[in-house]
């Protein structure tokens, strides 16, 4: 996503002509949605994308867990993040 927000602020900045991007050269103002279609390729196929996923999937459930024990005066586990 950072990659993203970056080329958009090469793109607006080389179109208005502002600052030094201005006498850039398109190649490298673009540059950043390259290099997020590569990161998006790399994490959907290591499996990056899923395990995140699946992480926060646990950590939601984990704190429901939680809070019902609380609700029910039962200790609770430590949340482990």
């Amino acid at each position: 996503m950072y990659l993203l927000g970056l080329g958009l602020a090469l793109m607006i900045m080389k179109y208005l002509a502002v600052g030094p991007v201005a006498d850039w050269s398109w190649w490298v103002v673009l540059a950043p949605f390259g290099l997020a279609v590569l990161w998006w390729t790399w994490a959907d196929h290591s499996g990056y994308t899923k395990k995140k996923a699946m992480e926060r999937e646990n950590n939601r459930r984990q704190d429901r867990i939680n809070r019902n024990r609380e609700n029910m005066g039962a200790p609770t586990k430590k949340n482990r993040r």
